[in-house]
């Protein structure tokens, strides 16, 4: 059962714009044990449009197109698709009532432009839009399921749960379990030798796929087959243990979370409070801790202090600390975590302290450069790191290194 998804819109390959309904797609089809074998991106020209529908149907038998159901001239999915499918486009006169319905409801006239959205591929059931002026389509020409969606996601989300999802549940191939573990603090060659010996035990059901980012890996266990929930849970336990046992010491989350959630959860749980005091980071290790909805029950404040005038005005940083050792030092970090504790009144003062790069470094302290401090009721902790990469990859590492950092001593953990 290949499948593939194909998001329509010129606007999707710039810059300001991006897929996020293929994401939203690709989980919802993999829950009724779907695989995505590929994935287009497309703009607006109809060869272009056309020749990438011809391939989909040439190789995918589920094809998923979202986006260019509008009103405007560019969109061109509907007419585009009917052409390579040799089908007539027929008026549908129920379309015309909803459209015209939905305007009058805002106190509205349906503009001229509208009628287009009320054709429909010939033999294609109509999928109801309840939350916009685009009906989807459902379509089935021989081995080809065609599902054709809005590309708005408001409109393309209920569209999918409420009628995609329940005619591919009896399309699916048995039961599909994903489990992710995330590490942090080692590199990909290292965790490759740690768990190649647990490759052996690997059962042909299940896919081992790992993922690497500077200071975050992920390791995803994709189990499918016709097992009941139960044993396919059983399967990627099992070699979810074996995984654990290699690489305990750097795992930090076993179902996908991300960092900053991990440690908010163990803040709330000891209900406990944080404060940061960031300079190379630019407040990154805030923001990351705040992008987490519930922050406000353990996040206190964010200091950033870049210049040595701050440090020393926010966080009462001693000049002649700075003077002997240089902002970038145990030393200043030290003071800087103390400091931030002490002003926001929070169990914990994290500091950062740093070259991102990329000018700045010497032959002493290079670019990449980083110290950690952790401050708490028993007394300071700091870490010196080197991180390589450009300047964002630094600051990013940076900000992981300073969470877990934390997160290790609220688990009681070895902080190297």
């Amino acid at each position: 059962m290949k499948t593939e998804i194909i998001a329509v819109g010129s606007e999707l390959l710039t810059p300001d714009f991006q897929d996020t309904n293929s994401l939203f797609l690709t989980e919802r089809l993999n829950s009724v044990g779907l695989d995505v074998a590929f994935k287009t991106i497309v703009g607006d020209d109809e060869g272009d449009l056309a020749r990438v529908i011809r391939t989909a149907l040439g190789r995918s038998r589920l094809i998923l197109l979202m986006g260019g159901l509008g009103p405007t001239e560019d969109d061109r999915t509907r007419e585009t698709l009917a052409k390579v499918l040799g089908a007539r486009l027929i008026f549908k006169a129920a379309i015309l009532r909803h459209i015209r319905a939905r305007f009058r409801r805002r106190g509205l006239d349906m503009p001229a432009t509208n009628r287009k959205q009320c054709y429909a591929i010939e033999g294609a059931e109509v999928l109801a839009n309840p939350h916009g002026t685009a009906p989807g389509l459902w379509l089935e020409r021989g081995k080809n399921r065609l599902a054709v969606l809005p590309g708005p996601p408001r409109e393309l989300r209920p569209m999918v749960e409420n009628h995609v999802l329940p005619r591919l549940a009896a399309l699916g191939r048995g039961r599909m379990v994903r489990r992710t573990i995330r590490l942090t603090g080692i590199g990909e060659s290292l965790m490759e030798s740690l768990i190649k010996p647990v490759y052996a035990s690997v059962p042909k059901a299940v896919r081992v796929t790992t993922l690497a980012a500077p200071g975050d890996l992920a390791i995803t266990l994709t189990y499918r087959g016709p097992a009941s929930l139960s044993e396919a849970q059983a399967v990627i336990e099992g070699l979810e243990s074996a995984l654990l046992k290699a690489l305990r010491r750097w795992v930090y989350s076993r179902n996908g979370e991300g960092l900053e959630a991990v440690v908010g959860a163990l803040l709330k749980k000891e209900g406990r409070t944080v404060a940061c005091a960031e300079s190379c980071t630019g407040g990154l290790v805030g923001h990351r801790l705040t992008a987490v909805p519930g922050s406000s029950a353990y996040f206190l404040e964010s200091a950033v202090v870049y210049g040595n005038a701050a440090k020393v005005r926010r966080l009462g940083v001693p000049p002649a600390l700075i003077d002997k050792h240089g902002a970038v030092s145990a030393a200043v970090a030290r003071a800087m975590a103390a400091g931030v504790r002490s002003t926001a009144g929070a169990d914990f003062g994290l500091a950062v302290t740093g070259i991102a790069g990329p000018d700045g470094g010497t032959a002493r302290k290079p670019v990449g450069l980083v110290y950690t401090a952790l401050a708490h009721a028993g007394g300071v902790a700091v870490r010196r790191d080197i991180f390589y990469g450009g300047r964002a990859m630094v600051r990013f590492q940076a900000s992981q290194k300073a969470l877990d950092v934390l997160r290790r001593f609220l688990l009681k953990a070895d902080m190297d």
